[in-house]
């Protein structure tokens, strides 16, 4: 994937950062929906992880949903921002976004299955 930070934007928010390179882009010259599906998964784990202080080792993506609604551009960093809406014994729900300087490019919601707990 590239380069990524990652932090804590306050008590419910985190935030994992890719900074575009060339091989990132579709052959339109946008980022491509692939690196921005890559970026939502791993933002649902280091959301969780940031958020709740916890050792996410064994865990599963059970489920991912999203919404591509504009572009990513190379010029600009590409933020995902995801929230915990819900935690239980063995799930945890995570949604979000994924935006860019000029807005927004996408909007998730995933479910994370603890499965080594």
């Amino acid at each position: 994937m590239g380069k990524m930070l990652l932090r804590r934007d306050d008590d419910t928010h985190a935030r994992l950062r890719l900074f575009p390179v060339e091989r990132h882009l579709n052959p339109m010259g946008n980022i491509h929906g692939g690196i921005i599906m890559s970026l939502i998964d791993i933002c649902l784990f280091t959301t969780w992880r940031l958020l709740s202080n916890t050792d996410i080792g064994g865990t599963v993506t059970l489920e991912l949903s999203n919404q591509f609604v504009g572009p990513g551009v190379l010029d600009q960093p590409l933020d995902a921002i995801g929230e915990i809406v819900r935690e239980t014994g063995r799930m945890v729900f995570v949604r979000g976004q994924v935006e860019q300087e000029h807005g927004i490019v996408a909007s998730f919601s995933g479910i994370i299955r603890k499965t080594g707990q």
